[in-house]
């Protein structure tokens, strides 16, 4: 067994049970005493950053706002999401299964077995409520500034599911300075699509993504200054999403910083997370997959791959700053100590080998269409496009395997914490928590109860578990270890139980690349004792892995899973 820096949290303690389903409107409960002074909520999603970019999850790059909220509050090393990112917002959003929620896939990967079935709709769908939907008919002020990706069209935007006042980037992703909104970029599909309150707007094109949405956000939060009502504000930012892009000046200050390369970083980060007590002393990381040798690269190839993790660095840097300006601002006007924030990515960090926008890759010339110039001194203006690649990924995923698009540690174990009003801080959480906790989180803290239907249809009940136990330091964990809670995603999948984990990777095709890294077969991990999952253990306990999968074949029935061609016939097209 792993010797840890500090004790797990209140181990034995009973977990908390799911909470109830109430027939009642969902309106505050009589008596209660979160009802005369409701909290203020924040929730900040960073889109598909490293589990330990952040100073307080041990990296490298300055973010000193995130780590402030993070070490005053509690951070959680056991939480989880779906693999890729609207699949996690709907169940971040719905308290619900992603396959159940609308995003059995993503929209831009449905497969031809998939469409046309229920919680495949490719948005988010009517058999849920949101939580804005859910805390705005409560009472609450709702806010929105950032990334969408849950439906394209006016009524299933963020205006339409329950945010009084919203900017949202539709689509999964965007030049985060803008770009081209009538000529090449649209002909091609590729261009993004931004509505405020519901209407078409045009982003601002110059201005720097995270600039712009927490100037919204915080323009909304100044307009409700003199309104009586709590307000739940949700910043969805698309840093450091690719394509990576950053202003100048942020880059500057990173600068030589990575050009060790890959590999150090890895050992690096590693280090700091044993000395913050995040991981055991005698944790060993999981051996990277599909990642050339850092010092097999030419030096050309050493100064571009330096330049894309330079650039990456400046992204997660500028949403820190943004972040500060958030928290300015609620102290400024008097909320901040009546607020509850609620930080995390939406999957691990993005592994792809990436050049040019995924609808026009394979195209003769597409790219040059596009205006894109991924030369090394343009590496991180308006102008390139580039992903970060598998090295940098698997860096930041450390000790985890692999990253996101993967049901592994690597791709759904993220960076999460919560800070503020009832949170009991300067401590580390290290049970198994979801995404799909947040939403009955933040409706109990509210004092409110889910109800069984929302402007007059059946909605489905909580599946994630209020949190108020672990916030509170009365529990470490919200389920028992027989609970099972499964996932499945481009034909991978993975079911939870306890300390143990089923994990099924095929050997070829998919929307990424390490297609090697599967057997083709289900795999079998104690993550008590391997949190890298680098043993499988199917053989040795074949009983135990025969009660997963058949537990996994339970979950697919019960949400509706429909898996795609299987890789090897048809692979599938790789979405944001």
């Amino acid at each position: 067994m792993s010797t840890l820096l500090t004790p797990p949290l209140a181990a034995q303690t009973t977990p908390a049970q799911a909470k109830p389903v109430s027939s009642v409107p969902s309106a505050a409960r009589p008596g209660d005493t979160r009802e005369a002074r409701r909290p203020n909520f924040l929730v900040i999603v960073a889109d598909d950053l490293g589990w330990s970019d952040l100073g307080a999850f041990g990296g490298e790059i300055a973010t000193p706002n995130l780590d402030a909220l993070a070490t005053s509050g509690v951070r959680f090393t056991g939480f989880h999401t779906a693999p890729t990112c609207s699949p996690t917002r709907s169940m971040l959003l719905s308290g619900v299964d992603n396959h159940e929620a609308g995003l059995g896939s993503m929209a831009e990967s449905l497969g031809p077995t998939q469409i046309g079935h229920a919680g495949y709709e490719g948005y988010l769908n009517d058999r849920v409520a949101s939580i804005a939907e859910l805390l705005q008919q409560g009472g609450y002020r709702t806010l929105m500034s950032g990334k969408w990706h849950l439906g394209l069209t006016p009524e299933r935007g963020p205006a339409a599911r329950g945010f009084e006042r919203s900017f949202a980037l539709l689509q999964g992703l965007g030049n985060h300075f803008g770009e081209d909104q009538d000529g090449a970029w649209k002909k091609a599909k590729a261009n993004s699509v931004y509505r405020d309150d519901g209407k078409v707007v045009r982003f601002p094109i110059g201005r720097y993504s995270a600039d712009y949405f927490a100037d919204r956000l915080i323009g909304f939060l100044d307009e409700g200054a003199s309104d009586g009502r709590p307000f739940f504000a949700y910043l969805p930012f698309t840093t450091p999403h690719w394509p990576m892009q950053a202003p100048a000046e942020v880059i500057a200050k990173y600068k030589g910083r990575y050009d060790a390369g890959y590999e150090v970083l890895r050992a690096d980060r590693l280090k700091r997370q044993k000395e913050l007590g995040l991981v055991a002393l005698d944790q060993q990381p999981h051996a990277p997959d599909g990642v050339k040798a850092w010092d097999s690269l030419t030096p050309e190839q050493k100064a571009i791959e330096s330049r894309k993790m330079e650039v990456y660095a400046a992204m997660v840097d500028r949403m820190d700053q943004n972040v500060g300006r958030v928290i300015d601002e609620l102290k400024r006007t008097g909320r901040y100590e009546d607020t509850v924030i609620v930080f995390l990515a939406d999957n691990g960090p993005e592994g792809s080998e990436i050049d040019a926008p995924f609808q026009v890759r394979g195209v003769p010339d597409g790219a040059k269409m596009l205006g894109i110039d991924n030369r090394l001194e343009n590496i991180g203006k308006a102008t390139s496009y580039v992903g970060y690649g598998a090295g940098w990924a698997q860096a930041n995923s450390s000790p985890s395997w692999l990253v996101k698009g993967y049901p592994t540690e690597g791709g759904t174990r993220v960076t999460a914490f919560a800070s503020g009003k009832g949170v009991v801080g300067n401590r580390i959480a290290r049970g198994y928590l979801s995404v799909t906790d947040v939403a009955p989180t933040l409706l109990d803290l509210a004092g409110l109860s889910q109800p069984a239907s929302f402007r007059g249809r059946s909605i489905l009940p909580f599946e994630g578990h209020s949190l108020v136990p672990v916030l509170e330091d009365k529990a470490a964990e919200v389920r028992s270890p027989s609970e099972p809670v499964g996932t499945e995603l481009f034909y991978r999948r993975a079911l939870r139980k306890g300390d143990w984990k089923a994990v099924y990777l095929p050997k070829t095709g998919s929307a990424y690349p390490r297609d090697g890294a599967g057997e083709g077969k289900w795999q079998l991990f104690n993550l008590a004792t391997d949190p890298a999952e680098s043993t499988d253990l199917a053989s040795n306990h074949a009983d135990k892995l025969a009660e997963l999968v058949s537990d996994w074949d339970s979950y697919a029935r019960t949400k509706g899973v429909v898996l795609p061609v299987p890789p090897a016939e048809a692979a599938t097209k790789p979405g944001a």
